[in-house]
């Protein structure tokens, strides 16, 4: 049977609909402006033309004024549609705003990184050495450290197999298995090999920390049953040193003893807990280095605790000592005593103090929430200090009229007016001495926002817990960003430190480059196959 002029019509629209929506979903899928596509796409264009101008003159009759108007309304529909939604994309592209709806955020940056690119100051480049078509997961990455970095932070994919000119400046010799990233800034550089697993956001930015900026070295004394930096067992303080490394700060362990100085490259010295009296010239190197501005930070452990039937001997009453014969000098004495807090502690342990009650020390204690000490000792100020040494009490307990330093070491918990010392009880101790080519005038404690100089001043900070930095105990409360806070202060950097965040397993579906595409090709055709039945019933209705 002879098709009418109207069903050639439809037909031809039909055709021309097809190959306009094959031409741009090819260039769509392909990612690519294909001149085959295009002329496919274009033909569709003058179909459709075609079959609108006829259909414009089929709707002159008798009727024609009221198909006229439908004509109009239909065009200024699609007009109108098309302006809203070139007004969703301008607003979209002028104001960026994201929503991550997956459980594990893994399209998001961690607020460690996104501070970190924020207050980058120099530039990075970050190049990605893959063979063959990289994974989706990895330019996502890199584009969202571009966009955080506010233009700091530039990015690239290349094929060495292909670009091996390009590659060979790299130094490396890249097989097809190989994958790798290159972070550079200036004249640092750190590689990263993700192929034998994904490449992670704290990977980058632990690299990208490297490369932007100024290493630190701290040692850690030794040779006195201090806590040990790379122990994994709980009394260690792996963990800690982990964060140290992951913010670019290189723990080192001294033997002070066999020195005759303590290390030029010293920016921080840690005594983590000694169980034994350091040596007569242990301590006069300590005492030096303190005076010619050397910075500290000292953790003493408890007092030894028993019970009325066990009474403790004079020598273990001696272990752990509390080092006053140094501390004395800088204006502190530490007590042999256990303080308690009956109403704010961890672990239903009242000699386990949890508290916030922070003096004012923006660069240590600003937005820090909870931290616990294991039976930590109280802290005196002694009258006869020297006028030069400022002094403040860093960390109290929380509550005045629960918490005491108890003197009665066989746990008999009560508090003793003429013995006990009453709460509020300081149990760590800021100090700062500055020196005639220090400055002085900036405030009782200086912030990090100068110069590092090691000759100006002299920073310590005391503790009577060293166990809430080991492996422990540092997961808990907010005892890991407390460390580093102390850290980032006594070593004078001006920038904030983090705490390495636990890795997010992220479940991904890998696809093919062939399944990819159908995947592509079915969310294109669905929508345009729904548009062409659409234009199919109103068709038949006209007819």
């Amino acid at each position: 049977m002879a098709l009418d002029k109207k069903q050639h019509l439809v037909f031809v629209l039909l055709a021309g609909s097809f190959f306009l929506f094959f031409g741009l979903g090819v260039c769509f899928v392909e990612n690519a402006w294909d001149h085959q596509a295009a002329g496919v796409a274009l033909i569709g264009i003058l179909c459709i033309l075609f079959c609108l101008t006829r259909l414009m003159k089929a709707s002159q009759g008798r009727d024609g004024t009221f198909r006229g108007k439908k004509w109009a309304i239909l065009c200024l529909l699609l007009v109108f549609g098309g302006a809203v939604l070139a007004g969703i994309n301008y607003l979209a592209h002028r104001y960026d705003r994201r929503w991550d709806l997956t459980r594990a955020k893994q399209h998001t940056l961690t607020q460690r990184t996104a501070s970190l690119l924020k207050e980058l100051k120099a530039e990075v480049k970050i190049t990605a050495l893959y063979v063959g078509i990289p994974p989706k997961y990895v330019e996502d990455l890199l584009k969202e450290y571009e966009r955080f970095s506010a233009g700091k932070v530039s990015s690239e994919i290349i094929d060495p197999l292909v670009q091996i000119g390009y590659a060979a400046q790299f130094g490396h010799i890249i097989s097809g298995q190989e994958k790798k990233v290159i972070i550079q800034s200036a004249q640092e550089r750190r590689d990263i090999d993700f192929t034998d697993s994904p490449l992670s956001e704290e990977q980058l930015t632990n690299a990208v920390i490297g490369v932007t900026r100024e290493a630190r070295t701290v040692y850690f004394l030794v040779g006195h049953g201090e806590y040990d930096i790379d122990a994994e067992k709980e009394e260690g303080l792996n963990t800690f040193t982990k964060a140290l490394l992951a913010n670019n700060i290189k723990p080192k362990n001294l033997m002070l003893g066999l020195q005759e100085r303590i290390p030029e490259d010293c920016d921080l010295l840690v005594i983590a807990g000694p169980k034994e009296f350091l040596t007569e010239k242990e301590e006069v190197l300590l005492e030096e280095y303190l005076e010619k501005g050397g910075d500290a930070l000292i953790l003493i452990e408890h007092s030894l605790v028993t019970t009325p039937d066990k009474p403790l001997t004079e020598e273990e009453k001696q272990k752990n000592p509390s080092l006053n014969s140094i501390l004395k000098r800088w204006g502190i004495e530490v007590a042999q005593d256990v303080v308690v807090d009956l109403a704010s502690h961890a672990s239903g342990d009242v000699g386990c103090p949890a508290t916030r009650n922070y003096m004012t020390h923006k660069a240590i204690v600003k937005d820090l929430d909870y931290t616990f000490y294991i039976r930590p000792r109280s802290i005196s100020l002694l009258s006869d200090r020297s006028r030069s040494v400022k002094l403040a009490p860093l960390v109290l307990t929380s509550s005045g009229q629960t918490s005491w330093g108890e003197t009665d070491r066989t746990l008999h918990v009560e508090f003793n007016e003429q013995l006990d010392r009453p709460g509020p009880v300081p149990i760590a101790y800021v100090i700062w001495e500055p020196r005639a080519s220090g400055s002085s005038d900036r405030g009782p404690f200086p912030d990090n926002s100068g110069q590092k100089n090691k000759l100006s001043d002299t920073r310590l900070i005391v503790f009577t817990d060293a166990d809430f930095l080991t492996n422990a105990y540092i997961g808990h409360y907010s005892n890991a960003q407390m460390g580093l806070n102390l850290v980032k202060w006594l070593t004078e950097l001006d920038y904030q430190i983090f705490v390495q965040q636990d890795a997010v397993k992220v479940e991904r579906l890998d696809l093919t480059s062939r399944q990819k595409r159908l995947v592509a090709y079915v969310l294109f055709l669905m929508p345009v196959l729904i548009a062409m039945s659409g234009v199919v019933v109103w068709m038949r209705q006209e007819s």
